[in-house]
Protein backbone atom coordinates (compact mmCIF):
# COMPACT_ATOMS: atom_id res chain seq x y z
CA UNK A 1 0.00 0.00 0.00
CA UNK A 2 2.08 2.89 1.63
CA UNK A 3 5.83 1.51 0.13
CA UNK A 4 7.31 -1.95 -1.35
CA UNK A 5 9.73 -2.03 1.71
CA UNK A 6 10.10 -4.69 4.30
CA UNK A 7 7.70 -4.14 6.85
CA UNK A 8 8.95 -4.88 10.11
CA UNK A 9 6.72 -5.39 13.09
CA UNK A 10 7.80 -4.13 16.66
CA UNK A 11 7.35 -5.13 20.15
CA UNK A 12 8.24 -5.79 23.14
CA UNK A 13 8.80 -9.35 23.29
CA UNK A 14 10.81 -9.45 19.80
CA UNK A 15 13.88 -11.30 18.89
CA UNK A 16 17.54 -8.75 17.97
CA UNK A 17 17.77 -8.44 14.31
CA UNK A 18 20.33 -7.95 12.19
CA UNK A 19 19.40 -5.52 8.89
CA UNK A 20 21.39 -5.08 6.14
CA UNK A 21 18.99 -2.77 4.54
CA UNK A 22 16.06 -0.31 5.36
CA UNK A 23 13.08 -1.41 6.38
CA UNK A 24 9.79 0.70 7.32
CA UNK A 25 8.59 -0.60 11.39
CA UNK A 26 5.21 -1.20 12.45
CA UNK A 27 4.83 -0.49 16.49
CA UNK A 28 2.24 -1.92 18.23
CA UNK A 29 0.55 -0.27 21.20
CA UNK A 30 3.11 -1.11 23.78
CA UNK A 31 5.16 2.26 21.78
CA UNK A 32 2.02 4.75 21.73
CA UNK A 33 -0.76 5.92 23.74
CA UNK A 34 -4.38 6.11 21.49
CA UNK A 35 -7.09 8.31 22.04
CA UNK A 36 -9.98 8.88 19.80
CA UNK A 37 -12.50 11.86 20.28
CA UNK A 38 -15.25 13.14 17.68
CA UNK A 39 -14.34 16.36 17.89
CA UNK A 40 -16.29 19.27 15.50
CA UNK A 41 -12.91 20.31 13.98
CA UNK A 42 -13.18 19.83 10.01
CA UNK A 43 -8.96 20.08 9.14
CA UNK A 44 -6.26 18.28 10.54
CA UNK A 45 -4.28 21.15 11.66
CA UNK A 46 -6.69 22.31 13.93
CA UNK A 47 -7.43 18.59 15.53
CA UNK A 48 -3.14 18.58 15.76
CA UNK A 49 -3.14 21.90 17.93
CA UNK A 50 -5.32 20.27 20.53
CA UNK A 51 -3.85 16.96 20.71
CA UNK A 52 -1.36 17.65 23.63
CA UNK A 53 -4.48 18.85 25.97
CA UNK A 54 -6.46 15.50 25.22
CA UNK A 55 -3.35 13.58 26.53
CA UNK A 56 -3.19 15.49 30.15
CA UNK A 57 -2.68 13.07 32.78
CA UNK A 58 -2.48 10.10 30.87
CA UNK A 59 1.21 10.32 29.55
CA UNK A 60 4.27 10.04 31.74
CA UNK A 61 5.84 13.21 33.38
CA UNK A 62 9.42 14.57 32.17
CA UNK A 63 9.18 12.94 28.72
CA UNK A 64 9.02 14.96 25.19
CA UNK A 65 5.87 13.45 23.42
CA UNK A 66 4.99 13.82 19.14
CA UNK A 67 1.58 13.34 17.94
CA UNK A 68 0.33 11.61 14.85
CA UNK A 69 -3.32 12.45 14.17
CA UNK A 70 -5.84 10.85 11.29
CA UNK A 71 -9.16 10.24 10.53
CA UNK A 72 -11.38 6.65 10.87
CA UNK A 73 -14.32 6.59 9.78
CA UNK A 74 -15.35 10.85 11.16
CA UNK A 75 -14.20 10.38 14.30
CA UNK A 76 -10.18 11.88 14.96
CA UNK A 77 -7.48 9.12 16.18
CA UNK A 78 -4.48 10.81 18.47
CA UNK A 79 -1.38 9.15 18.48
CA UNK A 80 1.24 10.53 21.33
CA UNK A 81 4.72 8.59 21.49
CA UNK A 82 8.16 9.25 22.76
CA UNK A 83 10.49 9.67 20.21
CA UNK A 84 13.56 8.86 22.52
CA UNK A 85 11.78 5.65 24.24
CA UNK A 86 11.28 4.47 20.47
CA UNK A 87 14.63 5.14 19.35
CA UNK A 88 15.88 3.40 22.29
CA UNK A 89 14.19 0.70 21.92
CA UNK A 90 15.24 0.08 18.43
CA UNK A 91 18.82 0.18 18.89
CA UNK A 92 18.86 -2.33 22.03
CA UNK A 93 16.92 -4.68 18.88
CA UNK A 94 20.24 -4.30 16.26
CA UNK A 95 17.80 -1.33 14.59
CA UNK A 96 19.83 1.34 13.79
CA UNK A 97 17.95 4.96 13.45
CA UNK A 98 19.44 5.26 10.15
CA UNK A 99 17.78 2.23 8.72
CA UNK A 100 14.21 2.76 9.13
CA UNK A 101 12.69 4.16 6.27
CA UNK A 102 9.24 5.01 7.45
CA UNK A 103 7.21 4.09 11.20
CA UNK A 104 3.95 3.44 11.18
CA UNK A 105 1.89 2.41 13.79
CA UNK A 106 -0.41 0.06 14.20
CA UNK A 107 -4.10 1.35 14.91
CA UNK A 108 -3.10 2.46 11.37
CA UNK A 109 -3.82 -0.76 9.71
CA UNK A 110 -6.82 -1.57 12.33
CA UNK A 111 -9.17 -2.73 9.01
CA UNK A 112 -6.23 -5.63 8.34
CA UNK A 113 -6.19 -7.07 11.92
CA UNK A 114 -9.19 -9.35 10.77
CA UNK A 115 -7.62 -11.99 12.54
CA UNK A 116 -5.16 -11.84 15.78
CA UNK A 117 -1.06 -11.77 15.04
CA UNK A 118 1.15 -13.92 17.35
CA UNK A 119 3.71 -11.83 19.29
CA UNK A 120 6.14 -14.02 20.55
CA UNK A 121 4.89 -16.79 22.41
CA UNK A 122 2.90 -15.12 24.89
CA UNK A 123 0.82 -12.32 23.44
CA UNK A 124 -1.25 -11.16 20.18
CA UNK A 125 -2.15 -8.09 18.31
CA UNK A 126 -5.53 -7.79 17.94
CA UNK A 127 -8.41 -5.50 16.93
CA UNK A 128 -11.01 -4.72 19.77
CA UNK A 129 -13.86 -1.99 20.12
CA UNK A 130 -11.85 -0.29 16.66
CA UNK A 131 -8.28 -0.56 19.02
CA UNK A 132 -5.82 -2.30 18.10
CA UNK A 133 -4.47 -4.01 21.30
CA UNK A 134 -1.59 -6.24 22.99
CA UNK A 135 -3.44 -9.37 24.53
CA UNK A 136 -2.07 -12.44 25.81
CA UNK A 137 -2.16 -15.20 23.83
CA UNK A 138 -4.29 -17.29 26.53
CA UNK A 139 -7.06 -15.58 25.73
CA UNK A 140 -7.83 -16.22 22.39
CA UNK A 141 -10.08 -19.13 21.34
CA UNK A 142 -8.18 -23.12 20.44
CA UNK A 143 -9.39 -22.75 16.89
CA UNK A 144 -8.94 -18.92 16.51
CA UNK A 145 -8.09 -17.92 12.89
CA UNK A 146 -4.33 -16.61 13.09
CA UNK A 147 -3.12 -13.50 10.53
CA UNK A 148 0.76 -13.89 9.07
CA UNK A 149 2.23 -10.49 9.56
CA UNK A 150 3.43 -8.96 6.21
CA UNK A 151 3.59 -5.98 3.89
CA UNK A 152 0.24 -5.81 2.95
CA UNK A 153 -0.31 -4.26 6.63
CA UNK A 154 1.61 -1.24 5.41
CA UNK A 155 -0.88 1.66 5.98
CA UNK A 156 -0.76 4.49 3.16
CA UNK A 157 1.37 7.35 4.94
CA UNK A 158 3.82 7.11 8.08
CA UNK A 159 6.10 8.69 10.08
CA UNK A 160 9.75 9.66 8.74
CA UNK A 161 12.71 9.31 11.21
CA UNK A 162 15.66 11.11 10.47
CA UNK A 163 18.37 8.98 11.73
CA UNK A 164 21.13 11.41 11.48
CA UNK A 165 19.23 13.41 14.48
CA UNK A 166 17.68 10.77 15.86
CA UNK A 167 14.03 13.10 15.29
CA UNK A 168 10.89 12.02 13.90
CA UNK A 169 9.15 14.55 10.74
CA UNK A 170 5.97 13.59 9.29
CA UNK A 171 5.66 13.51 5.99
CA UNK A 172 3.91 16.73 5.66
CA UNK A 173 6.52 18.52 8.16
CA UNK A 174 8.83 17.39 5.62
CA UNK A 175 7.35 18.88 2.69
CA UNK A 176 6.38 22.53 4.41
CA UNK A 177 10.44 22.63 4.92
CA UNK A 178 11.37 21.60 1.46
CA UNK A 179 8.86 24.69 0.32
CA UNK A 180 10.39 26.97 2.99
CA UNK A 181 13.77 26.23 1.73
CA UNK A 182 12.88 26.18 -1.98
CA UNK A 183 11.65 29.73 -1.04
CA UNK A 184 15.06 30.96 0.51
CA UNK A 185 16.99 28.97 -2.28
CA UNK A 186 14.75 31.51 -4.65
CA UNK A 187 15.27 34.84 -2.78
CA UNK A 188 19.22 33.73 -2.77
CA UNK A 189 19.13 33.81 -6.35
CA UNK A 190 16.85 36.72 -6.77
CA UNK A 191 19.32 38.78 -4.88
CA UNK A 192 22.27 37.26 -6.20
CA UNK A 193 20.74 38.28 -9.66
CA UNK A 194 20.24 41.77 -8.29
CA UNK A 195 23.49 42.43 -6.94
CA UNK A 196 25.64 41.37 -10.13
CA UNK A 197 23.18 43.80 -12.15
CA UNK A 198 23.83 46.54 -9.58
CA UNK A 199 28.01 45.57 -9.84
CA UNK A 200 27.90 45.48 -13.45
CA UNK A 201 25.90 48.87 -13.61
CA UNK A 202 27.78 50.27 -10.85
CA UNK A 203 31.59 49.53 -12.82
CA UNK A 204 29.99 50.59 -16.11
CA UNK A 205 28.82 54.28 -14.00
CA UNK A 206 32.81 54.34 -12.39
CA UNK A 207 33.99 54.43 -16.01
CA UNK A 208 31.75 56.81 -17.64
CA UNK A 209 32.48 58.98 -14.96
CA UNK A 210 36.30 58.32 -14.43
CA UNK A 211 36.60 59.14 -18.76
CA UNK A 212 34.46 62.40 -18.30
CA UNK A 213 35.61 63.97 -15.08
CA UNK A 214 39.72 63.09 -15.03
CA UNK A 215 39.75 64.62 -11.84
CA UNK A 216 38.07 61.82 -10.70
CA UNK A 217 41.48 59.75 -10.56
CA UNK A 218 42.35 60.97 -7.60
CA UNK A 219 42.50 57.92 -5.08
CA UNK A 220 40.19 59.78 -2.51
CA UNK A 221 37.76 59.92 -5.01
CA UNK A 222 37.88 56.48 -6.19
CA UNK A 223 37.41 55.27 -2.65
CA UNK A 224 34.09 57.38 -2.39
CA UNK A 225 32.64 56.03 -5.38
CA UNK A 226 33.70 52.45 -4.25
CA UNK A 227 32.13 52.99 -0.95
CA UNK A 228 28.98 53.77 -2.49
CA UNK A 229 29.08 50.42 -4.52
CA UNK A 230 29.94 48.66 -1.52
CA UNK A 231 27.28 50.09 0.46
CA UNK A 232 24.57 47.74 -1.95
CA UNK A 233 27.00 44.49 -1.36
CA UNK A 234 26.89 44.99 2.81
CA UNK A 235 22.86 45.63 2.23
CA UNK A 236 22.59 42.28 0.24
CA UNK A 237 24.78 40.54 2.88
CA UNK A 238 23.01 41.42 5.59
CA UNK A 239 19.92 39.91 4.19
CA UNK A 240 21.36 36.62 3.26
CA UNK A 241 22.63 36.45 7.10
CA UNK A 242 19.38 37.06 8.09
CA UNK A 243 17.32 34.45 6.37
CA UNK A 244 20.74 31.92 7.65
CA UNK A 245 19.74 32.68 10.91
CA UNK A 246 15.87 32.09 10.48
CA UNK A 247 16.94 28.94 8.79
CA UNK A 248 18.69 27.68 11.85
CA UNK A 249 15.89 28.16 13.89
CA UNK A 250 13.45 25.81 12.02
CA UNK A 251 13.54 22.38 13.63
CA UNK A 252 11.16 19.88 14.62
CA UNK A 253 7.55 21.34 15.77
CA UNK A 254 8.23 24.70 14.69
CA UNK A 255 7.08 25.88 11.25
CA UNK A 256 7.99 29.37 9.44
CA UNK A 257 4.73 30.77 8.42
CA UNK A 258 5.51 34.42 7.08
CA UNK A 259 8.67 36.46 6.20
CA UNK A 260 8.45 40.02 5.69
CA UNK A 261 11.55 41.34 4.52
CA UNK A 262 13.20 44.74 3.32
CA UNK A 263 16.04 47.06 3.06
CA UNK A 264 16.03 48.32 6.63
CA UNK A 265 14.03 45.40 9.04
CA UNK A 266 13.05 42.13 8.88
CA UNK A 267 10.01 40.26 10.54
CA UNK A 268 9.34 36.43 10.64
CA UNK A 269 6.23 34.60 12.07
CA UNK A 270 6.81 30.70 13.47
CA UNK A 271 4.40 28.41 14.29
CA UNK A 272 5.13 25.97 17.33
CA UNK A 273 3.80 23.03 18.12
CA UNK A 274 3.70 23.55 21.66
CA UNK A 275 5.29 25.74 24.70
CA UNK A 276 8.35 24.08 25.19
CA UNK A 277 9.08 24.38 21.01
CA UNK A 278 8.37 28.18 21.57
CA UNK A 279 10.63 28.32 24.55
CA UNK A 280 13.27 26.63 22.54
CA UNK A 281 12.80 28.61 19.72
CA UNK A 282 13.36 32.04 21.77
CA UNK A 283 16.05 30.69 23.16
CA UNK A 284 18.23 30.60 19.66
CA UNK A 285 16.68 33.61 19.03
CA UNK A 286 18.62 35.03 21.90
CA UNK A 287 21.30 33.76 20.71
CA UNK A 288 21.22 34.85 17.50
CA UNK A 289 20.33 38.34 19.14
CA UNK A 290 17.38 38.72 17.50
CA UNK A 291 14.24 40.09 19.41
CA UNK A 292 11.10 37.73 20.01
CA UNK A 293 7.16 38.23 21.16
CA UNK A 294 4.33 35.98 21.61
CA UNK A 295 1.97 35.95 19.57
CA UNK A 296 -2.00 36.03 20.48
CA UNK A 297 -2.62 33.44 23.23
CA UNK A 298 -1.02 30.58 21.57
CA UNK A 299 2.83 29.23 20.83
CA UNK A 300 3.28 31.52 17.82
CA UNK A 301 6.39 33.43 18.35
CA UNK A 302 7.51 36.31 16.28
CA UNK A 303 10.92 37.40 15.18
CA UNK A 304 11.77 40.58 14.29
CA UNK A 305 15.08 43.19 13.71
CA UNK A 306 16.86 45.65 11.74
CA UNK A 307 19.67 44.97 8.93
Amino acid sequence: MGSNKELLLVHASMEHVSLSHSVNVMLTPQFYTLKKEPLPVKYLYQAKKIAPSLFDGLLEEGRSYEYLVFKEEGIWAFIAYDVDEITEFLSTKGIKAEQVSKLFFAQQSLSSFTDPVLLGKKEALVALDDAVVVVPQAALEEETKLLTFNDSFTPKTGVTLQGAYGSFLSMKQAMVLAIVFTIFAGMFFVEGWRYGNDSKAGEEEMQRLLEEYPSLQSKMQRKNIATKYKTIDTAERKKREVVKSLSRMIFKGVTLTSLALNEKSFKAQFSCSDAKVAKRLNELAKKEKLNTSKVSDGDDVQIEGTL
